[in-house]
């Protein structure tokens, strides 16, 4: 599924975040340390290898909502850009939060003339956070920033399962009827 927004189009697959070739850009859905971790952090800094984890060193620690940028050392894409997302239940105001990833990453993408850009579905994995209020969040965000953008043309979500394909599927369905 797809959809385009003022020149961006926006859209939503199930795959493996670390293996999206043709896009400038991937997330990391970070820890904030950003060093390996499980799931998201785990695949993007295995394809990366460990050259991705001796760059973020010195940018560590981050905050949650902070987003940092690196290469992609291994990766098919020349970026990554590392946001923490917040720990559902534990870091207030979660929603809030969660949206400054979006924001900040989307800004921080702009800023280095970065077209296309692959996003997890952050915080929805080990932080705990329910995948259609995550969603309703990302995509809310992301059609607010839209008109900002002056680089960014592509905004892929690429999800891990096909639950959360069609639940982020529905969300941006949704969203984009409640524009018109």
């Amino acid at each position: 599924m797809n959809i385009t927004i003022s020149g961006v189009t926006v859209e939503c697959i199930k795959g493996d975040i670390a293996s999206q070739k043709g896009f400038s850009c991937v997330v990391n859905a970070a820890n904030a340390w950003l060093k390996m971790g499980g799931g998201v952090a785990g695949a993007i800094h295995r394809a990366a290898g460990p050259g991705l984890e001796e760059e973020c060193r010195p940018l560590a620690p981050i905050k949650p909502g902070e987003a940092v940028i690196t290469s992609g050392h291994r990766l098919p894409n020349r970026y990554v850009i590392h946001c923490l997302g917040p720990v559902y239940g534990v870091d207030k105001p979660e929603d809030k939060i969660l949206a400054s990833c979006y924001r900040n990453t989307l800004e921080l993408a702009d800023s280095y003339r970065i077209d296309s850009i692959a996003f997890p579905a952050i915080s929805t994995g080990a932080f705990g956070y329910p995948v259609e209020e995550a969603a309703k969040i990302a995509f809310k965000t992301i059609l607010e920033e839209i008109p900002k953008l002056k680089y960014v043309k592509k905004i892929r979500f690429v999800l891990y399962s096909e639950k959360d394909l069609e639940i982020h599927k529905k969300v941006l369905s949704s969203l984009t009827e409640e524009a018109k």
